[in-house]
């Protein structure tokens, strides 16, 4: 019952929210150029995963060309890969990143970028070889902490990924994205309290984004709280947006008979497995 439970909740958060920010660096919305390299950037006027599918596709055909001029230019190579995920593209985005490291073999912000795209792809051992391969311990980076922490919970292995999100809080105390991470960890592993308020916080923070609110939502109407959900989805969704969310989660969850289980306070499934119920 625990497995199963897990699994399919994690098909369900897939589909209902962004649950961990993996990316790091790259993300395309600058017009700058790369003075290491020759090519630069072009502008795409707003961030990735706030593009409709028709703007992702278009601007991964803007940036692939550029890719097309400047494959080993690391920017554009990390841009391109990013929208190529955003585009539904996995193995392209991971083969363009292979490129870009076989380029670039020292750049962290390259490897780390390759190891999301090689996560992306179900690569998850490799993933976390890269990622932490691109860390170093003179300098440590809190994006590759989290990074681990978010790939390490999709291997299921909770306790090694909360080490590692509160190593990254300790170089960047309250950072919105690691909080949201750290929360959604915990709703991995059914302690939906925890979640709640880690989420809680971040959402309070500078430079908290629609996933942390949304990844709220989430874990509020994981609990049976549906209306409170909505309305905290409606802040940035539109009402149509925010009451098919929670119609999805409703459904999801009913099917599992799990929700009123939750909302009674009883605990997950994963608990009351735990516990022989």
């Amino acid at each position: 019952m625990k497995h199963q439970w897990r699994a399919s909740l994690k098909a369900g958060l897939a589909s209902f929210v962004v649950v961990m920010a993996l990316a790091l660096g790259g993300c395309a919305t600058t017009g700058q150029t790369d003075n290491t390299t020759t090519g630069s950037i072009p502008s795409l006027g707003k961030p990735v995963d706030q593009m409709t599918p028709a703007e992702v596709s278009a601007a991964t055909q803007t940036m692939g060309q550029a890719y097309a001029k400047s494959p080993k230019n690391p920017r554009i190579g990390i841009a391109y890969a990013s929208l190529l995920q955003m585009d539904g593209r996995a193995p392209q985005a991971l083969a363009v990143m292979q490129q870009v490291a076989i380029a670039n073999p020292k750049d962290r912000s390259v490897l780390a970028a390759y190891g999301k795209a090689q996560a992306a792809a179900g690569e998850l051992q490799d993933a976390l070889s890269t990622i932490r391969r691109a860390q170093t311990p003179d300098r440590p980076d809190w994006r590759l902490y989290s990074a681990e922490g978010a790939v390490l919970d999709q291997l299921g292995r909770s306790d090694e990924a909360h080490t590692a999100y509160n190593l990254a809080l300790q170089i960047k105390p309250n950072e919105p994205t690691v909080l949201s991470n750290l929360g959604m960890s915990y709703v991995l592993t059914g302690d939906l309290k925890t979640a709640e308020s880690y989420l809680r916080t971040a959402i309070k923070q500078p430079g908290a984004d629609s996933r942390v609110r949304q990844n709220l939502a989430l874990v509020v109407g994981l609990q049976g709280r549906f209306a409170e959900a909505e309305t905290i989805a409606a802040q940035e969704l539109s009402p149509q947006q925010a009451a098919a969310n929670v119609a999805y989660l409703r459904g999801m969850l009913s099917q599992q008979n799990s929700w009123k289980q939750l909302a009674a306070n009883k605990g997950t499934p994963q608990q009351q497995s735990a516990s022989g119920q």
